[in-house]
């Protein structure tokens, strides 16, 4: 069955960017928002939309009655939940069934194996895949101390639901996580409706690898390659690219066949992203989570391996097969995705303000995934992301070069933004030359 009409659940720039290949299909849009999301982007590009609640995500963004409701009110017959907010919540895709309505995604039973992180670890146990010392989840802040001290320090402290480096906070000491342990678990509650916590042991420099896989709901699972996503500050990522200029040709090999084989485990269905952490030097990975949804940096799939997997979602989701021969990816090319926020470019605080000018980047291998235009307002309610700048080359020097041009033609006006960042990072000798790790951004932006 071919949807005629969506839903999507989201905002920003995810909420576009779904909006845009539903254009392209000829199926109708809509979108929900915030009373301060009344004048967005994606607000004005859909073909329709109603508003969901307040400006809190808890009252809008999360409100699952809602959501339904805006569904049933508009005739759509299915739901794309882009990612964050309830992109991995396995109740919202139960109910999403329970009302007729197709979930874009994997199912609730699914999500449930690896949606959530430290059932993952369980799963990715069972099937021999190594682990970093960790714990299932905590009960509270003493037993949260006590397994800490089990495995030593430093360790992360992490939401157990949700993605995005929110709910996520490093610990060196017991004071830290003492400290720390309230608020993550207020962290994930607010953001994705699940106030589970879990520790997982801090490694200090590693990278950190992710493969996307997509599997046909039958049993069918492929990887789509890996994306190196080992720029990030305070643990959120900032810049992708693929294919990771710190992988062998022997270890992508590896990682991918794990990653095809853990969503083998559950038949999985759509697109899914097992989350590594590499030694490059020592040629070995363990598994850290599996994000049950679209990630953020798929752009740079697509631009190497030319899939649109938004569209592979829906046609997933409506019983039929991909659209494209597993036996012949070939991914062609380099790609890198920098993501530009409303935020200081030196400090990493968000900035709202109002835009008052806004001139994307063009060219050949340039591609802008935008959520917000000139006019807009960026307000403290959600994460600042206002667009991710993709590039694509014959090699990774070319693309490179694109996006530094790309970078220096992008213009904002309004708040703050980390484009100046950004051209920091693509003029750092560490970067320019691959030979890089998490702790990047730390040497560029010392405190």
């Amino acid at each position: 069955m071919r949807f005629a009409k969506v839903l999507v659940a989201n905002r920003g720039e995810i909420a576009c960017r779904v909006i845009r290949t539903l254009k392209r299909l000829g199926i109708a849009s809509v979108a929900i928002y915030s009373e301060a999301d009344r004048d967005a982007r994606h607000v004005s590009i859909a073909d329709e939309a109603v508003c969901v609640g307040a400006a809190p995500a808890a009252d809008s963004y999360l409100n699952v009655a809602a959501i339904l409701a805006a569904a049933r009110a508009t005739g759509a017959q299915a739901v794309h939940p882009g990612y964050g907010f309830l992109s991995e919540n396995a109740e919202f895709a139960d109910a999403c069934e329970a009302a007729g309505l197709r979930f874009i995604g994997p199912s609730g039973a699914q999500m449930r194996a690896f949606g959530l992180k430290h059932t993952a670890r369980e799963l990715a146990r069972e099937h021999d895949v190594a682990l970093l010392p960790g714990t299932g989840l905590l009960a509270d802040v003493a037993t949260a101390l006590a397994e800490a001290d089990a495995i030593g320090y430093p360790v992360m402290l992490k939401s157990t639901a949700g993605g995005g480096g929110i709910g996520m906070s490093l610990c060196r000491d017991a004071a830290q996580l003492a400290a720390a342990f309230e608020s993550v678990v207020r962290l994930g509650s607010a953001n994705f409706a699940h106030a589970g916590v879990y520790l997982e042991k801090f490694v200090e420099h590693a990278r950190h690898i992710e493969v996307q896989i997509f599997g046909d709901g039958r049993g069918g699972v492929i990887a789509l390659g890996e994306r190196d996503c080992s720029v990030q500050r305070r643990h959120q990522k900032v810049a992708e690219e693929t294919p990771s200029p710190g992988v062998s040709a022997s270890l992508r090999e590896r990682m991918l066949a794990a990653a095809v084989k853990a969503g083998e485990a559950v038949g999985y269905r759509g697109a899914g992203t097992v989350e590594c952490l590499v030694d490059a030097d020592a040629g070995s990975f363990v598994f850290l989570e599996m994000n049950t949804r679209l990630q953020v940096e798929h752009p740079v799939t697509e631009l190497v391996t030319g899939i649109d997997l938004v569209e592979q979602q829906f046609l997933v989701a409506a019983g039929e097969p991909p659209s494209f021969d597993p036996g012949a990816i070939h991914p062609a090319g380099h790609a890198l995705e920098l993501r530009i926020y409303a935020e200081d470019p030196v400090r990493f605080l968000p900035g709202p303000g109002t835009i008052t000018e806004w001139d994307e980047p063009a060219g050949d291998g340039v591609r802008v995934d935008a959520g917000y235009q000139a006019g807009n307002t960026v307000t403290p309610f959600y994460d600042p992301l206002l667009a991710k700048l993709c590039v694509h080359g014959a090699d990774r020097a070319q693309a490179l070069e694109r996006a530094r041009d790309a970078v220096a033609a992008f213009r904002i006006a309004g708040p703050k933004t980390n484009l100046a960042f950004h051209a920091d990072l693509l003029a750092s000798p560490d970067f320019v030359s691959g030979d890089y790790d998490t702790s990047l951004v730390s040497k560029l932006r010392p405190r």
